[in-house]
Parts: structure tokens; C-alpha cells; sequence
């Protein structure tokens, strides 16, 4: 089970690109409980509290309310200073699962060697989150397909959006070897959409056959991405 504190370190702050850390108390707050209950909480608190709850086998759409007020030991009427409802919630851990993965996959391609290609490294890197104990891409990769309209519409959010970087990232990729790629869009959406039908196969799947599904995931993205480039 991940602890708050991992979850909170997972988002970078954009514009000073240092990971974003709980807000500290101040000094001078007078820390007062009520039937054991915490009296300070912000919205990092409940967010990782609701991830402590869900995995690959329990969806957003299961949790209650007084549940996920219950594991963060909180007042039920406290998640309203935070959330209008369980919907916003939700919309709030899929976008913190989209940053992370994006956050990652963007590390990676700057790991690339002359022993191991973006194609490697991406796909390396995306299995190490699936494997994580974070369990943040089991929302993408459930609410995705299980999950009610509006998650459905938060993770095709971020999926549109991921397309859209990684059509650039395969521009520059492609061009810089002297090639060029055709219908790079639909060369990103076929990839994007691959990798993640294969991501909710492998969580489906037993460990000891995730490096095969692997060595074969490459190889498709890799025939892809040959189908794309225009000699």
C-alpha cells in the first residue's frame, strides 16, 4: 500500500520544475482533534487516501465517500472544502495519473543510448509505473474503459493530449535520420492506443509473462512506426 507521502512527491510544479511537497502547518496552527479525527487536511491528503483504496481490480467508481473519509480519519463534511463531489475527486487522481505517466515517458526518452532507443526506454518506462506500488496507471488504464462518461472523458483527455506530444517527439525522431514520416498523428494514436490496450492486458496477465508481452509490445510499436516513415 503506497503512503501519502509517496503519492504527494509524484507531481512536478511546472513552472520550477521541483516536485511539489505536502504544505507544512504553520508553527503557530493549534492542532486540535475531535473524536480522534485529524483537524488539518488538504486535497493531497484525500487524493492519496482514495489511491490507497483503489488497484487494479477495485475501481474509482466503487469508493464511497465516507470510505475514503474514513482511511484519510477525517469528518465526511471535510471532503466537501476540498471537492464539490466523489466526480471531481476522480477527474483530480486521473489528471495527477496523466502527469506522472507524461512526466516519466519524458524522462525516458532522455535515457536513450546507443544500446537502448525511445521505443526501449518508453516502453521500459511504462512498465516500471505499471508495476509501481503507486498504482496510478491502473486509473488510466481502468477508468478508461469501466469508468463512468465523465472519467471516460478525463482519461481521453489525456490520451489526446499525449498523442499530440508524441507526434512532435516522432517528427523530430524521424527527421533527425534523414527520413520523414507520413500521418505522424495517426502514427502516435495507433501507438498510444496499442500500448494502453496492452497495459490492461498485462494487468490481467501473471508477472512471469510481462517480458514477452514486452519484447512483443516493442516490436509492434516498432512495425508502426516503419509503416509511418516515408523513404
Amino acid at each position: 500500500m503506497p503512503t501519502k507521502s509517496k503519492v504527494k512527491k509524484l507531481v512536478k510544479n511546472p513552472a520550477k520544475s521541483k516536485v511539489v511537497k505536502p504544505v507544512k502547518a504553520a508553527k503557530s496552527a493549534k492542532i486540535a482533534k475531535s473524536a480522534g479525527r485529524k483537524a488539518v487536511i488538504n486535497r493531497e491528503d484525500i487524493v492519496a487516501a482514495a489511491l490507497s483504496l483503489v488497484g487494479p481490480n477495485r475501481s474509482i467508481s466503487s469508493l464511497s465517500l465516507r470510505e475514503i473519509a474514513r482511511f484519510a480519519d477525517i469528518a465526511p463534511n471535510s471532503f466537501y472544502r476540498h471537492f464539490k463531489n466523489m466526480d471531481e475527486l476522480a477527474i483530480a487522481m486521473i489528471e495527477l495519473a496523466g502527469t506522472s505517466l507524461n512526466r516519466l515517458l519524458s524522462e525516458a526518452r532522455h535515457r536513450v543510448t546507443s544500446e537502448k532507443s525511445a521505443v526501449v526506454t518508453s516502453i521500459e518506462a511504462f512498465m516500471e509505473m505499471l508495476n509501481s506500488e503507486e498504482r496510478l496507471l491502473h486509473l488510466l488504464l481502468r477508468e478508461g474503459s469501466i469508468g463512468s462518461e465523465s472519467y471516460r472523458n478525463a482519461v481521453e483527455k489525456f490520451l489526446t493530449h499525449f498523442e499530440e506530444e508524441l507526434s512532435l517527439d516522432l517528427i523530430r525522431l524521424v527527421t533527425a535520420s534523414g527520413q520523414q514520416i507520413k500521418y505522424p498523428h495517426l502514427v502516435s494514436k495507433a501507438i498510444t492506443r496499442l500500448v494502453f490496450s496492452q497495459g490492461g492486458y498485462i494487468l490481467d496477465r501473471p508477472q512471469k509473462e510481462q517480458p514477452l508481452i514486452k519484447e512483443n509490445l516493442i516490436k509492434m510499436v516498432r512495425m508502426i512506426i516503419v509503416g509511418g516513415v516515408q523513404n
